[in-house]
C-alpha cells in the first residue's frame, strides 16, 4: 500500500487562493513572511489568511534569517514555523512550535548529515540551490539525491508542477510536497485551474505503483 502523500500550497496571499486551497485538499497552506519574496504578506495580512483556515490544516509560516520578535509576533496565527535561512537549531526550537528546516540542494551538501544537525525538526524540506536566493526558484533538483533513510521526514520542493509532481513522488518517495510557482498565474496569484490539477496528480501518483 502507497503512502498517501502529503500537499503544501506555499505563498498565499488571498482570500480566494487560500479557499480554494481548503477546498481542493491541501494538508497545509504557506505564508511567506520574508519580505524580499514577490510572495511576502505582512503580519496583519497573516492575521486574516489564517483565520479563514478550519481545523486539521496546518498554518504555516516561512521565515528567513528573521527577528524573535517578528516570529513572536506571528505565532498566534501559524500551526508551524518553516526556516529558510542559515537559522541554527536552536534557534528553530526556541517558539514552541514544530518547525521545517529548509535545505537547498547545493552539489556538496551533504543531505545526511544536514538532517543529523536538525534531528529536532519535524520535517526536511529540500530545495533546489541558486545563489543568494532562500526558496521559490522555480528550479528542481535531481530527486535521485534524496536520501532513502529520513524518507518520512521529507517534505520535497522546487519547481514542481502538475506534469513533474507524479515522477518526483515515485522518485524520491516524500512524505509531502511543497508547491508555489507551479500553481500561480502571477507570483501570489494562484490559479485555481492549476492548483486542482496539481493536487490531482499528486492523487494520481499515490495509486500508482512504485
Amino acid at each position: 500500500m502507497n503512502q498517501r502523500c502529503r500537499i503544501k500550497i506555499c505563498g498565499l496571499t488571498r482570500p480566494e487562493d487560500v479557499d480554494h486551497a481548503v477546498m481542493s485538499g491541501a494538508d497545509a497552506l504557506g505564508f511567506v513572511l520574508w519580505p524580499g519574496s514577490r510572495r511576502a504578506i505582512e503580519p496583519d495580512t497573516l492575521q486574516a489568511l489564517s483565520a479563514r483556515v478550519p481545523p486539521f490544516v496546518t498554518r504555516v509560516g516561512l521565515f528567513v534569517d528573521q527577528s524573535a520578535e517578528l516570529i513572536a509576533a506571528c505565532l498566534p496565527f501559524l500551526d508551524m514555523l518553516q526556516f529558510h535561512g542559515d537559522e541554527p537549531p536552536e534557534a528553530c526550537r526556541l517558539y514552541g512550535r514544530p518547525w521545517l528546516k529548509a535545505l537547498r540542494m547545493k552539489d556538496d551538501l551533504d543531505v545526511e548529515a544536514a538532517m543529523d544537525r536538525y534531528h529536532q525538526a519535524q520535517g526536511i524540506l529540500l530545495d533546489a540551490y541558486r545563489p543568494g536566493v532562500p526558496g521559490g526558484t522555480g528550479e528542481a533538483f535531481d530527486w535521485a539525491r534524496v536520501p532513502v533513510a529520513g524518507r518520512g521526514r521529507i517534505v520535497l520542493a522546487g519547481g514542481l508542477t502538475a506534469d513533474n509532481v507524479g515522477l518526483a513522488i515515485r522518485t524520491a518517495h516524500p512524505f509531502a510536497v511543497d508547491v508555489s510557482g507551479g500553481v500561480e498565474q502571477s507570483p501570489g496569484q494562484k490559479s485555481a485551474e492549476r492548483l486542482e490539477g496539481f493536487i490531482d496528480a499528486v492523487r494520481q501518483a499515490e495509486m500508482a505503483p512504485y
